[in-house]
């Protein structure tokens, strides 16, 4: 199963049924060497897990493989349990975004640490706090970056890429002969410059970038 995609929460307010039908499914995670699997998975045993799958880290699962396998053992009326929330996702956006694609499969969701169940109006309540913070935070990145741009225009800052030719190395390119006559620019382009950044200077500075 492929990780969900996107950040559609509209549904995480949606009723599902109150009496779950299928089983508990666990699901735990350690991110450094010195974390331990142990304590984790004994709290989800305790909830009465059915199923626990774990991932390490390391180079093979990084990934987070035994995530997308609990995901696709989950059946409609099961429940992810886990430990707590920063085990499953590694950001609110792909928290939010894995438990949106659970509840339109109509699965349940349950972190122990911080008492949430989706299958109760609370916690469909908090995971919509979420979402909403979330989309805010979003919006205040891009307009801060926004205002940036707009900012540096203002000051007359170049934006994008530095120039590939500095002033004093256009002349040199475009005047190739003593008396000031323009080779072709394929052809007086300094090594490893490409033509069109030639061409481009030509146009911007009024001159012909080759003869016709």
């Amino acid at each position: 199963m492929q990780p969900p995609q996107g950040d559609d929460t509209a549904d995480l307010l949606a009723p599902v049924p109150a009496v779950r039908t299928g089983g508990l499914v666990g699901y735990a995670r350690v991110s450094t060497k010195g974390q331990l699997l142990d304590r984790q998975i004994h709290a989800l045993n305790e909830a009465g897990c059915i199923r626990i799958f774990a991932d390490k880290k390391s180079g093979k699962n990084a990934e987070r493989e035994e995530l997308w396998k609990a995901l696709d053992f989950l059946r409609e009326g099961d429940t992810l349990v886990v430990p707590s929330l920063d085990r499953l996702g590694r950001s609110i956006q792909d928290l939010i975004a894995i438990v949106s694609g659970l509840r339109k499969r109509g699965v349940g969701f349950t972190s122990l640490h911080e008492a949430l169940d989706t299958t109760t109006p609370d916690g469909r309540l908090v995971f919509h706090v979420f979402a909403a913070l979330a989309e805010f935070v979003r919006e205040l990145i891009v307009q801060g970056t926004n205002e940036g741009l707009d900012a540096a225009r203002v000051r007359g800052a170049r934006l994008g890429r530095p120039p590939a030719m500095t002033d004093e190395q256009v002349p040199h390119a475009r005047d190739s002969r003593p008396h000031g006559e323009h080779r072709h620019l394929d052809r007086e382009a300094p090594r490893g410059l490409p033509q069109h950044h030639l061409q481009l200077r030509a146009r911007t500075e009024g001159r012909p970038s080759r003869a016709r």
